[in-house]
């Protein structure tokens, strides 16, 4: 088999983030699940479906523990690495951690995917690790139906400057960091219509390291953070709801979308897991009467290594934009805001 007749999105079900099992699914798996040892040193655990595990090491630091694998979101594969990658180290990121190692985890169809392909998968994700400054020190990997690819990773905060999902505040505005739309994008390439220009700004944005998240763990207004992934805009907004006993507002018009994705959205192409996610969590969300199908849509399309979800006082907006301008986030904008009462998300706003 010729490496170039390979396209890797048909040798799997689902892609990138989209591979995620549905919010109401997992929780549904994970209600009978014994609890293991929890030590007083484990600062962070499974308890509010937070982007990563965190152990106190010492008054000094404190240890970021994460895994994220998933399946081609594109065909090429080196971009395949490089998406895999980026999105991995982003829980290390969202947890105001700098990355010190990551672990690769690769599962390959061997009879299907010729050697040289899988290396290039491999490079990508090295890639990225250079980037990052951190070595890529090894890993496991197995003889899989379908091709898997992507990192354990590992980082180092101050125990005072781990920022969770579960500490926003009413009150604090909401930012995010990158534009909506990836897997929008995504679907639209398993259907053969998303031109050049749309996948340099795929590629663009999922390969963009969220290593801003660092800086803004300095910041004492920023008080909750996390990633914007599988489960959507909405589903992790609500996981952050959840955890700080807050609502929260969305102004659909302030939410910074790519182009491309809106165009496909309003011709109906969307991911299956975007439907999965509302499935979910529609009943926690209160829609604007102008809001319509193709907006949903996007509140809830899966995004693969998407943007830093940031709660913040308001008197720190300004830097906290500033911190993600100067990093390169140029589409970073307020969303809205968090408030008091039940976790429910109020959408307004139409575009």
């Amino acid at each position: 088999m010729a490496a170039e007749t390979v396209r890797l999105t048909q040798l799997s079900h689902g892609g990138g983030c989209g591979c995620k099992i549905a919010p109401g699914v997992l929780a549904e798996m994970l209600s009978t699940a014994l609890p293991g040892v929890v030590p007083p040193e484990l600062m962070v655990g499974a308890e509010t479906s937070d982007d990563a595990a965190v152990y106190r090491l010492n008054d000094q630091q404190a240890l970021v523990a994460t895994t994220d694998f998933f399946m081609p979101v594109v065909d090429d594969p080196y971009d395949f690495g490089r998406i895999a990658a980026t999105n991995a180290l982003s829980d290390v990121y969202a947890m105001g951690a700098q990355p010190i190692l990551a672990l690769a985890i690769v599962g390959m169809p061997i009879d299907k995917l010729p050697l040289p392909v899988i290396a290039r998968i491999l490079e990508g994700g090295s890639s990225i690790c250079r980037e990052a400054g951190i070595p890529l020190a090894g890993g496991h990997s197995i003889d899989s139906v379908e091709p898997i690819y992507g990192l354990v990773a590992l980082g180092l905060v101050h125990p005072d400057r781990v920022r969770r999902n579960a500490a926003g505040r009413p009150g604090d505005a909401l930012i995010l960091g990158k534009p909506l739309g990836v897997g929008i994008l995504s679907a639209a390439l398993k259907k053969e219509k998303l031109d050049a220009a749309g996948y340099a700004t795929m590629v663009r944005h999922t390969t963009q390291l969220n290593r801003v998240g660092a800086a803004l763990a300095m910041h004492d207004g920023v008080h909750a953070m996390t990633d914007v992934t599988g489960f959507g805009l909405l589903g992790h907004l609500l996981e952050m709801c959840r955890g700080s006993g807050c609502g929260a507002e969305l102004s659909f018009g302030r939410l910074p979308v790519i182009d491309e994705a809106i165009a496909f959205a309003r011709e109906g192409i969307v991911t299956g897991a975007s439907g999965r996610n509302w499935a979910s969590y529609g009943q926690n969300v209160r829609l604007a009467p102008d809001i319509a199908p193709w907006q949903q849509a996007l509140l809830t399309d899966p995004q693969t290594s998407g943007g830093l979800l940031v709660s913040c006082a308001p008197d720190a907006v300004d830097e906290v934009l500033r911190l993600f301008q100067d990093a390169g986030f140029e589409a970073a904008a307020v969303i809205g805001a968090l408030g008091g009462g039940v976790a429910e998300v109020n959408v307004i706003g139409g575009r």
